[in-house]
C-alpha cells in the first residue's frame, strides 16, 4: 500500500482547508466533522490535526484527548438527534483513509456499527456491498446536522 504524504491525504487536506468538511469541533489538536457517508444522522469523527496514520501510532495523551471530545459529542448527538435506542457506538478500524481517525456512531440497532449484510465477497475480496450503502447526504444536511450537535 502507498505511504500517505500530507498532500495526499483528504483528512489532511480538511485540516488546511484544502477540502470541504462539515466541522464539528476544532482545538489546537484536532478536528471533528461529520462522515460523508453515514450510516445514521449525526455520525462523525475525530482526528489528530497531525498526519498520523493509525490509530495505535497516535501518542497516548492525544488519543485520550480524542476520546475526551469524541464522548462530548457523543453526548450531544444523544441529547440533540434523539437516536433510540439511546446508544453510541465508537470505531477504530485503521482502513479507508490512512489518517488516524475515531469515528462516533449514533447507533439506532446493533447493526449499525458492523454487520456481515453490509459487505460481500467479490474476488475473494470483503467490500461494501453497493446496494446497502446509504447515498451521501447533500453538503448543506451534513451542514446543519454539524451545527446542531457543534460543541465548544
Amino acid at each position: 500500500m502507498k505511504k500517505l504524504n500530507n498532500l495526499e491525504c483528504i483528512f489532511c487536506q480538511i485540516v488546511s482547508r484544502k477540502a470541504p468538511a462539515s466541522i464539528v469541533h476544532e482545538d489546537e489538536k484536532t478536528i471533528s466533522f461529520m462522515n460523508i457517508r453515514p450510516m445514521r444522522e449525526g455520525e462523525c469523527m475525530v482526528i489528530p490535526k497531525g498526519h498520523i496514520d493509525h490509530f495505535t501510532d497516535v501518542p497516548d495523551d492525544l488519543a485520550a484527548h480524542m476520546m475526551k471530545i469524541a464522548q462530548k459529542l457523543g453526548r450531544s448527538i444523544l441529547a440533540k438527534l434523539s437516536p433510540r435506542p439511546l446508544r453510541i457506538g465508537y470505531v477504530v478500524h485503521g482502513f479507508g483513509v490512512a489518517h488516524a481517525h475515531l469515528v462516533i456512531v449514533p447507533q439506532h440497532n446493533e447493526h449499525d456499527i458492523t454487520s456481515l449484510k453490509f459487505f460481500e465477497v467479490v474476488d475473494g475480496k470483503i467490500v461494501p456491498a453497493q446496494d446497502s450503502l446509504p447515498p451521501p447526504p447533500p453538503r448543506a444536511e451534513l451542514d446543519r446536522v454539524a451545527e446542531l450537535i457543534r460543541i465548544e
